[in-house]
């Protein structure tokens, strides 16, 4: 299901053979033709051909990567043991990102209400945000496998009314744990991914509170319009475009205080302009509608209906939490906050050693016992722990990462106490 020009190597047609996705960044400044630039990607994988899992390269001995090339790096790749790439199937995507930033439709210029953000990609906003979002369970590659089939199906004119799917994607789950940063990163990656399919992506976030904010005597009308533009994007077969709907449930909060009268009959007239407006969009093979809610149970079942897939995104588990921890220790090491740079072990390799404690797994099973600690803490509040932890605890401009560790559990602490303080005040 690889989009059509992708650049591949190795026999696809044995049962062993990999399928390794490598996306290359280019440089703003780059004017390089997409297949020179993969002849030399080519050439960097021949020469460093043995891989164990993710890697990225961001220094280059061939001039050419150099002069155009920000990075090139396998990513998405889940397998337990060293690969040959030569042995494999090679997805070679090369992307540039998009400086612009958001553009807004407002519904009401009085008031600068903003009712939806749009925009283009691959976006620099959105760099990055994939791989810091770290689920069990293969989450994140179910997604790109459900978009990536529903985009297969179309090019292969499947019969909508014999075999049925929607586009529409519903993620579900307490506030926190990255539902709408997954959104954000699923469309950019598959911008990416896709991008020989479709010449750029759009992504377009309709802001469901500013719909009800107050009332309008025209809102249907507005809604309506604001479609409009969507409609617009999708018309180009170049494009792939995602809606977002962030906190769905606010649809229904409007259509249920409109059925028990506290609200103006107007609401539900909007709501009802939306699910219709989203029933018609759905039926272009380049759009894909992505929805977030905080409340599952008070979610509209007509719109719960039109969702292929509804996925539950919850807090993250003890190995999740370790990830966290390791991704944000890692990045302080960049920096040079903590100092000197020390390794330390994967949670893999340290279930592998039966979570043995020797000279070599210390300072991991440490961190690993602030990851066991942590649960119940949501994705958010993980990645702040580290600042936290420097700005109570540390206060120097370097520190050891045996300190640092130290200065992270007594921020996890703090937090739980606070927590505690919070629910007994309330």
């Amino acid at each position: 299901m690889d989009s059509a020009g992708d650049l591949h190597q190795g026999v696809s047609n044995g049962t062993n053979t990999l399928n390794i996705h490598v996306e290359v960044h280019m440089k703003s400044s780059s004017t390089a033709k997409k297949e020179t630039v993969k002849l030399h990607v080519l050439d960097l994988l021949k020469r460093h051909r043995m891989v164990f899992g993710d890697f990225k390269w961001t220094e280059f001995d061939d001039e050419f990567l150099v002069n155009n090339v920000e990075s090139v790096a396998i990513v998405d790749a889940d397998f337990m043991q060293p690969v040959d790439l030569s042995n494999s199937c090679l997805s070679i995507h090369v992307f540039t990102l998009n400086y612009e930033g958001p553009m807004t439709e407002n519904l009401d210029e009085e008031d600068n209400l903003v009712a939806a953000n749009q925009w283009l990609l691959p976006a620099e906003e959105f760099h990055g945000i994939w791989e810091s979002l770290i689920y069990e369970n293969g989450i994140k590659s179910q997604l790109l496998d459900y978009v990536s089939t529903t985009i297969f199906f179309s090019d292969k004119n499947v019969d909508s009314n014999l075999i049925a799917w929607n586009r529409v994607v519903l993620l579900h789950g307490p506030p926190g744990t990255g539902k709408t940063s997954l959104c954000k990163a699923l469309a950019q990656k598959l911008s990416i991914r896709l991008s020989n399919r479709y010449k750029y992506g759009q992504f377009v976030e309709i802001n469901s509170h500013s719909l009800f904010s107050k009332w309008f005597s025209e809102s249907g009308k507005l809604v309506a319009k604001m479609f409009q533009a969507i409609q617009q994007l999708i018309n180009d077969p170049d494009a792939l475009v995602f809606v977002l709907i962030d906190e769905v449930e606010s649809l229904t909060a409007a259509r249920s205080a409109s059925q028990a009268g506290t609200e103006p009959s107007d609401a539900i007239r909007v709501v009802n302009s939306v699910l219709t407006q989203l029933d018609q969009i759905k039926r272009y093979p380049n759009v894909v509608i992505l929805a977030t809610s905080n409340v599952t149970e008070k979610i509209d079942l007509a719109f719960v209906d039109r969702a292929d897939i509804k996925q539950y995104i919850g807090p993250p588990s003890p190995e999740a939490i370790f990830n966290i921890y390791l991704s944000c220790l890692d990045e302080l090491m960049r920096c040079q906050i903590i100092c000197p740079k020390e390794q330390l072990l994967t949670y893999r390799e340290l279930k592998m050693l039966g979570f043995l404690e020797n000279s070599v797994s210390q300072l991991s099973m440490f961190l690993r016992r602030i990851a066991l600690k942590s649960k119940g803490l949501s994705g958010r509040v993980l990645r702040k722990l580290p600042f936290l932890a420097h700005a109570l605890y540390v206060k120097t401009p370097t520190v050891t990462l045996e300190r640092f560790l130290e200065a992270l559990a007594l921020a996890v602490d703090k937090q739980f106490e606070e927590r505690t303080k919070l629910t007994n005040s309330v």
